[in-house]
């Protein structure tokens, strides 16, 4: 009996250490881009001219952290306020900063 029980022990532990080795092989297999945008409550301007500028995901390495709006006041009259966004690149998505135009 004895004799009979252990292939059956030994084939059960080499299956549970493949599937537990294939398991680890791509843990970051799948692609994921930032979370949705939050929905932000900015209230009133600081003063006249003042522009609202959306908050945005910031990648930290392993993980997206929410950078939260602000106001600010244009650089010169009639600057617009390009929103920051990201951009699929060679696999992988980068951010394009918010800027002036």
């Amino acid at each position: 009996m004895k004799s009979s029980l252990l292939p059956t022990l030994l084939l059960s532990a080499a299956s549970v250490l493949l599937i537990s080795c294939a398991a680890r092989v791509t843990p970051y297999a799948a692609y994921y881009g930032p979370p949705a945008p939050r929905v932000e409550r900015y209230g009133y301007a600081p003063g006249p001219g003042y522009v609202w500028i959306p908050g945005y995901y910031s990648w930290a390495g392993s993980v997206y952290n929410w950078v939260g709006g602000r106001w600010a006041a244009p650089p010169r009259s009639h600057a617009a306020w390009v929103p920051g966004h990201y951009v699929q690149r060679y696999g992988h998505s980068d951010y394009v900063e918010g800027h002036w135009r």
